[in-house]
């Protein structure tokens, strides 16, 4: 009887193609897996998660989500840099989403944005980059990274939490507030950011696909007139 060679059959797991749809961090952590490492690798995302579980804006439906691994290995300090981040984006975003519509609705501010042009005749959304001089766009780049470097920050020290920037100055009444109220309100915060984020997006994607960023009011029979 002929013998059969171990090899016959036998198809290397290289050969086979990679799933086209794996997210990027799951592909190089399988890329990584092996019997040393796999052990450890595993322990750390399970204390990643043990350790932000609790944090605020982990809560239902989606818990503790981070598909991308950014925490994987993480420390608090890292953690609380991704949520000072995430928490400056969200305001940002939700004063853009604010701005959008209130434009969109023809309010405008009296006088003129630069020589000749008034703040009336300036188109709404990404078309106003189009129309605005060079200058008057430096002047708010530079007014904004103003912000960025001097006064939006925790200047103080006296910082509580990621994006607390009140510097002994601003309170607005939050000390007043109970501690379940303040977790409560800065939640709340950090789900409308989240949202905004996604919202302002989604203007500019349907502005550049066909003038029409308020698509769903198109879908309810009242479409929004733009530009």
């Amino acid at each position: 009887a002929a013998i059969k060679s171990p090899q016959q059959g036998f198809k290397s797991p290289l050969s086979q193609p990679p799933s086209s749809v794996m997210f990027a961090n799951l592909l190089v952590s399988a890329l990584a897996f092996n019997g040393p490492a796999l052990r450890p690798r595993a322990a750390a995302r399970s204390s990643a998660v043990m350790s932000f579980e609790s944090e605020i804006g982990a809560q239902p439906p989606l818990g503790f989500f981070d598909p991308l691994g950014l925490l994987n290995e993480a420390d608090q300090e890292r953690f609380d840099r991704l949520r000072y981040v995430e928490v400056k984006h969200g305001r940002i975003c939700m004063l853009a989403v604010l701005g959008h519509i209130v434009t969109a609705a023809g309010v405008r501010l009296p006088g003129e944005i630069a020589y000749g042009l008034p703040f009336a005749d300036v188109p709404n959304g990404l078309k106003a980059l189009e129309v605005v001089p060079a200058a008057g766009l430096a002047q708010i780049f530079a007014f904004v990274g103003f912000l960025e470097l001097a006064v939006m920050k925790d200047v103080t020290g006296e910082s509580e939490f990621p994006g607390d920037f009140r510097n002994g100055a601003l309170d607005f009444g939050w000390d007043s507030f109970s501690p379940e109220e303040q977790e409560s309100k800065r939640a709340i915060e950090l789900n409308n950011g989240r949202a905004a984020q996604m919202g302002i997006l989604a203007l500019m994607v349907h502005e550049k696909l066909d003038n029409n960023p308020y698509i769903i009011n198109s879908l309810l029979g009242s479409p929004v007139p733009f530009n």
